[in-house]
């Protein structure tokens, strides 16, 4: 800061603009040497639309967008610039906020199957709860716990693909289907704000016989990123005493694409809840465990993604808690149970012979608590300085928002030297 002062006031103290010119070239150097360092990062990790410069084409049927069409060169321009252009986009979103909730059509079982979900997502779900998924080694990454409440994390790199992630939650003095239903209510989601993520959600299809549900989500993301949207499918089976949850995205072409919010396509969060032991040792099973599988790909740099969500996990899980408390006494209240809720409660029963068919596979994938390496820790930090290089030169909206950029990486970069 107070060497571009000085280099500003060593400008404006020549008298002509021949002796000017010596001294803004010394003020535009690291300008551009961080213009460079930040093209240099943005190519390691280009977006799609960039790869396909150097790649194949897609078929014409598949291909993205055009490199220069008018959307994409208005998206370059600075936020005060662009606002004027967009407004027109804006008020075409606004109305569709506005317009009334589509009819929720009804499918058949053998549709919904096709459409979302079917046993062979069961199968590969309950392959990763019984740890006989072939995967590689879960590195444990956190143990927390709340009075009523005990969370633990682990993480693994697949060969292929974003990170994933494994979670327990353990409640005192919950029953699975509180469970079930708190985590299938969206309603209550947006209304109690324990995921304060969820911005909009709506049902576009459902199933009455097996439960299936097509749902459209927006998630906010942290101001230097843009909301992603979802379209996302789920559905429940009852496994003797244990419900199994498949929530996975699924492509739809009645929603077209938009540049904001950016549609993810590969995501995946399904999660099994059973009753388990109290912590109490009373010897009853008047607990209820939440196992989560979870892995998206949010367009953002894997190891940038590590860091972020390591760092705001906790933060997040905390919340759930008291509003899976909040969303008890409602249900003790009397208040109505919501739409989402009641489709949560419609499952497919399955029966032993399934479970049969599934433990011939013996391949397993140890849990190993053990820390990352020293090596990625290094990466890690120098992505985050870097990134925060190239994000302060690409926004414009003044000092303040940069050097708050900066102050976030080097809080991360501080907290990631101490692990």
């Amino acid at each position: 800061m107070g060497y571009v002062l000085s280099a500003v006031a060593r400008v404006l103290e020549q008298p002509t603009a021949w002796g000017a010119a010596p001294e803004m070239a010394l003020l535009a150097g690291p300008l551009w040497a961080a213009v460079l360092l930040g093209l240099l990062l943005g190519w390691a990790w280009r977006p799609r639309w960039a790869a396909g410069l150097v790649a194949a084409p897609a078929p014409a049927a598949a291909a993205q967008p055009p490199f220069a069409t008018l959307g994409f060169w208005k998206a370059q321009l600075p936020a005060r610039l662009r606002a004027p252009l967009g407004s027109a986009a804006a008020v075409r979103h606004g109305e569709e906020e506005e317009e009334d909730e589509v009819s929720v059509r009804g499918s058949s079982e053998a549709g919904s199957e096709e459409l979302a979900v079917g046993k062979r997502d069961l199968a590969n779900l309950w392959r990763l709860v019984e740890g006989r998924d072939g995967g590689p080694a879960w590195i444990k990454m956190m143990d927390r716990s709340l009075p009523t409440m005990t969370y633990q994390a682990w993480r693994r790199d697949a060969q292929t693909g974003p990170p994933q992630y494994q979670s327990s939650s353990i409640f005192e003095d919950a029953t699975p289907e509180e469970v079930r239903d708190f985590f299938g209510d969206d309603e209550f989601r947006v209304s109690n704000k324990w995921d304060d993520m969820l911005v909009y959600h709506k049902t576009l299809e459902e199933c009455q016989t097996t439960g299936t549900m097509k749902v459209h989500w927006v998630r906010k993301f942290p101001f230097f990123c843009s909301d992603r949207e979802y379209i996302i499918a789920r559905r429940i089976w009852k496994l003797g005493g244990a419900y199994y949850c498949v929530t996975k995205g699924i492509p739809c072409s009645s929603i077209p694409r938009r540049n904001k919010p950016r549609r993810v396509d590969l995501y995946y969060s399904s999660w099994c809840i059973r009753a388990v032991e109290s912590r109490r040792g009373n010897g009853g099973s008047t607990a209820c465990e939440v196992l989560l599988f979870h892995h998206e790909d949010m367009g953002i740099p894997y190891e940038i993604a590590k860091l972020g969500i390591r760092q705001g996990m906790w933060g997040c899980v905390k919340r759930i808690e008291p509003g899976l408390r909040a969303y008890q006494q409602a249900r003790a209240a009397g208040e109505p149970v919501s739409r989402s809720a009641l489709m949560a409660q419609i499952n497919t029963k399955v029966g032993d012979s399934f479970v049969r068919s599934l433990e011939s596979d013996s391949d397993g994938s140890e849990t190993v608590e053990a820390e990352e390496k020293p090596a990625r820790n290094r990466v890690a930090r120098f992505l985050v300085l870097g990134g925060a290089v190239a994000l302060a030169c690409t926004l414009d909206q003044g000092l303040l928002t940069k050097a708050l950029i900066f102050g976030v990486a080097r809080k991360f970069v501080g907290q990631r030297k101490a692990l």
